[in-house]
């Protein structure tokens, strides 16, 4: 049984995707042990606990440094036996400390098709908003692995969503979370959960 233990900061709608395919039984042989926000009293907490899933709040400003806010996080997974950590709308920074401790196990949806509009300060709105300005015609999300360097590591799973004459920032952050994230998020779960996936370099094999 693989255990996965879900970083948030906001609404929690991946994380809904990610529970509504495990209780459909897309995703097999898993479970959801526990939910972590940056933030008190975010919807995702709700949607958690709605779901009988321990949820806590870990906030970065309760700790001096990001070495600190790492140790604390880490305690909190290892104690509850985690083996795969999935950023799910997270906006806090992950220190090395932490990066290094569950390397290869630590996975995120970033809305956009790395390498474009990602890394520092591209979180949010903001990709759908500079993808708009640039005036590129297909835009999407990606699941990677976490390194150290935002939106960095090998990537998982791509899907490309169209770009419309009349959207805007906010039309096009919803369809790309309907149309791509919450498709590949819980799809790239269930290859990991599956053992279909292997890293070689930068290149991500997935078994047939």
């Amino acid at each position: 049984m693989l255990k996965i233990g879900v970083l948030v900061s906001g609404g929690g709608t991946n994380l809904q995707a990610l529970i509504d395919k495990i209780e459909e039984g897309y995703i097999g042989n898993c479970s959801i042990v526990t939910v972590v926000s940056s933030k008190e009293g975010v919807y995702a907490l709700e949607r958690a606990k709605k779901h009988g899933i321990s949820a806590t709040c870990i906030a970065r400003k309760n700790y001096a440094d990001i070495k600190e806010y790492d140790e604390a996080l880490i305690k909190h997974f290892e104690e509850c036996k985690v083996d795969l950590i999935v950023m799910a709308g997270f906006l806090s920074i992950l220190g090395e400390t932490f990066v290094q401790r569950f390397k290869g196990r630590i996975i995120n949806i970033h809305p956009s098709l790395i390498p474009s509009f990602c890394g520092k300060g591209y979180y949010g709105i903001i990709p759908h908003q500079k993808a708009l300005e640039y005036g590129v015609k297909v835009t999407g999300a990606t699941v990677h692995f976490v390194e150290l360097e935002a939106d960095s590591g090998p990537i998982i799973l791509q899907k490309a969503v169209y770009v419309k004459d009349d959207d805007t920032p906010e039309t096009l952050q919803k369809r790309v979370m309907e149309e791509a994230e919450w498709e590949i998020l819980p799809k790239a779960v269930k290859l990991i959960s599956e053992g279909k996936i292997s890293v070689e370099g930068r290149r991500v094999r997935i078994k047939d």
